[in-house]
């Protein structure tokens, strides 16, 4: 998917230096990956969660924290 290796990889640039603090920050991070996750079109109708386990994608916000223990 082009989505993990383009996008994604935007977002999760410098996690480790620049973690938005704001949870409108986070809400907008997260937006993202929600509306690309609905451009797949036998998803779109789908919630957000059954469309990330169906893509097998955690959220951003796992992500940032995995990253952080890491």
């Amino acid at each position: 998917m082009l989505y993990k290796s383009l996008v994604r990889s935007h977002l999760e640039y410098a996690n480790s230096v620049w973690y938005p603090k704001r949870s409108t920050d986070l809400d907008k991070l997260e937006r993202v990956q929600k509306r690309a996750t609905k451009l797949i079109p036998e998803l779109s109708n789908k919630p957000y969660k059954d469309r990330l386990m169906a893509l097998n994608l955690p959220t951003l916000k796992y992500r940032r924290y995995r990253g952080d223990m890491i």
